[in-house]
């Protein structure tokens, strides 16, 4: 006699260990991220810039120009653009350090009669309740991890960010040159399981529309503070209202990175509280506006990333590679949804990751031969029904 309940409880010991598996790959590649942070962001850098500027090269390789001569043309250009970017603001950069300590002794003016109460109050307090003097030992702590230091955290250091800027460009012109080499791997390597026309197509849409959408929306904040900051006379209000515009699309500290830079221009020239509300007040509406209107009309309909989810992203990416993981943070959960979208076995994880879930149907839920047999079936069905 057979067995039955033995057969039903082997492929229940498969599926246990694979998920095991799974959970022990997942924690190794975590981990190598997490370790070689530096590799990982030069990598993930330099193929965001690849494919944003893949149709430029396309376009001067249509009009005849040899795919690598287009892809060191445009390289360069990027190059000597955020050189000549870096050369303009350093001039502005050096003023605003040089009047740090006038924002500083402006703002303990300001803020003296509200400190000296608070001292008035400790010392009323003491006296009150006044503590037996006794030696106390004194215990030394390790600082805190600094700002500066979480800014560098993915790339270790000042000297690893230049590192990894000026290998950026190198690894990214390979990359535009060697694109059909890369298309033909992935097509070689993940063919039978994903489909990779599908995932190259949206991956190169999510990062072209993340981009642009931002600048627009960026440009639309710049151009309403700029004009706000000029309606109340304060010095400098293009380029104040440039950065603050810009700043205010960072995630969650926008709002308070773009009120500071305008707030502390603003100590040295006004001593009425209407100009400094008229300030916070435009940042906060416009940093409203962007994340309920803006976004979700340029950005959110190529993302498509749930706010739950973005959330999470952004911590989580955050945790791993500082500052650099936060900016990136809203284009690589993109990415990893956009992998789950293009593998029928990781639906679930895409309807998780998504703002608007999809109904998975039967053979998408079947085993990995299943999927391997239909993934091509249908890209096939579709082809000859296109030419159709």
């Amino acid at each position: 006699m057979v067995d039955h309940s033995e057969e039903s409880v082997r492929p229940r010991a498969v599926a246990r260990a694979t998920s095991l598996l799974w959970v022990i790959v997942i924690a190794i590649v975590i981990a190598f991220c997490y370790f070689a942070s530096s590799l990982c962001i030069t990598l993930v850098v330099a193929a965001f810039l690849a494919i944003l500027v893949d149709p430029i090269v396309t376009k001067l390789e249509q009009w005849g120009l040899p795919r690598s001569f287009g892809s060191a043309l445009v390289i360069l250009a990027g190059v000597l653009f955020l050189v000549a970017l870096g050369y303009v603001s350093y001039g502005k950069t050096s003023a605003f350090l040089n009047r740090v300590p006038q924002y500083v002794e402006k703002i303990r003016t300001i803020t003296k009669p509200v400190t000296e109460r608070i001292q008035k109050f400790q010392e009323s307090a003491g006296q009150l309740n006044p503590a037996p003097k006794q030696k106390t030992s004194v215990v030394r702590v390790n600082e805190p991890t600094s700002f500066v230091s979480y800014l560098a955290r993915g790339v270790g250091s000042v000297a690893g960010a230049i590192i990894v800027g000026a290998i950026v460009p190198f690894l990214t012109f390979f990359m535009l040159v060697r694109k059909d080499h890369i298309n033909w791997w992935l097509n070689t390597t993940f063919g039978e399981r994903t489909d990779v026309p599908k995932f190259v197509k949206g991956l190169g849409e999510m990062v072209r529309a993340y981009v642009i959408g931002n600048l627009i929306v960026g440009s639309i904040m710049a151009t309403v503070t700029v004009g706000v900051l000029a309606g109340v006379k304060l010095e400098g209000a293009v380029t104040l209202g440039f950065a603050s515009g810009f700043l205010n699309l960072v995630p969650y500290l926008g709002v308070v990175l773009a009120s500071i830079i305008p707030l502390l221009a603003a100590t040295l020239q006004f001593s009425t509280a209407g100009p400094f509300l008229v300030i916070v007040l435009t940042v906060v509406v416009l940093h409203l506006v962007s994340a309920n209107l803006f976004i979700p009309k340029f950005i959110g309909s190529r993302v498509n990333i749930d706010p739950v989810a973005a959330t999470v992203g952004m911590l989580f990416w955050a945790w791993l590679w500082g500052a650099v993981g936060l900016l990136l943070a809203v284009p690589l959960t993109a990415f990893v949804k956009l992998i789950a979208d293009c593998h029928p076995s990781l639906i679930h994880i895409s309807n998780l990751l998504a703002e608007t879930p999809r109904a998975a149907s039967r053979w998408a839920q079947a085993g990995q031969a299943t999927m391997a047999r239909a993934i091509p079936f249908f890209r096939d069905r579709f082809r000859i029904t296109a030419k159709k």
